[in-house]
């Protein structure tokens, strides 16, 4: 077992939280009037702009493609060291994606001062509350722009394919390993952070040892899920809300959870294993069983 039951438990958890939230703000963006009217799910517009028009069958492609450039320009400000273009790349997307959840339920202006301080607060002063309470909301943000421009079909091949995009950056190429690494030891870690235990120091020492104590970076395990795990089972969630329907996009989250938590029970301790298939497995476990339901009621 890759983590101990508590801490898998407590990630589950977390996975499963982001996933509800994250359908939650999509939910306030449907426009429920112009839904009725035009017979299909339409989307209020995002506080930011448009959508990017793109055909659903095919939205897949550059989604991909965005995300292929994307992880070469992230390799590349590794190599380089390009610290300063790093933090305000990364700033500016978790802005944007908390602004947007935000909206859905408090006034613009309230949400942007909101996603901007939180999103300050992450960069410059991170720890583990701050890194995941941001993290459960900025899922549905991300949902919420990119949903509509997908139908059932589009969302299962971007989950088949990122799936074997994910099993090979992690089993063949590695270079999935070498972009958390760098994210976690940065601090600026796209995804959940869980800490075995959060250190404390003995106070019963003096207070010159106890402050030299405090100086010293503490090292502690955790417990970790990439965003891309939470991301995309989220939009894939979401399709099935667009497509199908509220209660049966419920299920979604609780068999992608599933498969999450075979992975976390069969693999082994302190080693790298891709969660996109597992997890996209049980989003197509839970859509079977969507359907199936569908034809039994």
């Amino acid at each position: 077992m890759k983590h101990p039951p508590k801490m898998t438990l407590i990630l589950l958890a977390m996975f499963i939280l982001a996933q509800f939230v994250g359908l939650a703000v999509l939910y306030q963006y449907i426009d429920h009037d112009k839904s009725i009217e035009t017979g299909k799910t339409e989307f209020k517009q995002l506080p930011i702009g448009e959508r990017p028009p793109v055909e659903e069958k095919t939205s897949f492609i550059p989604v991909i493609i965005a995300i292929l450039i994307g992880t070469a320009i992230f390799l590349l400000i590794i190599k380089f060291k390009l610290m300063l273009i790093w933090k305000g790349w990364f700033l500016l997307a978790i802005v944007i994606s908390l602004l947007v959840s935000f909206a859905a339920f408090i006034d613009v202006k309230v949400a942007l001062i909101l996603a901007v301080g939180l999103g300050v607060w992450r960069i410059f002063r991170p720890n583990f509350w701050i890194q995941n309470m941001t993290e459960i909301f900025l899922y549905g943000g991300l949902a919420a722009i990119f949903v509509p421009m997908f139908n059932l079909f589009s969302g299962i091949v971007l989950l088949i394919l990122i799936s074997g995009y994910d099993a090979y950056a992690v089993w063949k190429s590695k270079h999935m390993i070498t972009l958390a690494k760098s994210q976690a030891k940065a601090k600026m870690f796209a995804g959940l952070l869980v800490p075995y235990k959060l250190s404390k120091p003995n106070l019963s020492l003096p207070k010159k040892k106890l402050s030299k104590i405090r100086q010293v970076p503490q090292k502690v395990r955790t417990a970790i899920l990439g965003g891309g795990d939470i991301g995309f089972p989220l939009i894939f969630a979401g399709v099935v809300l667009k497509e199908l329907g509220l209660w049966q996009s419920l299920i979604i989250p609780l068999f992608s959870a599933l498969g999450l938590g075979m992975l976390l029970w069969k693999s082994k301790e302190k080693k790298f294993y891709p969660a996109m298939p597992f997890i996209s497995a049980g989003c197509f476990l839970g859509l079977g069983v969507v359907l199936l339901i569908g034809l039994l009621i």
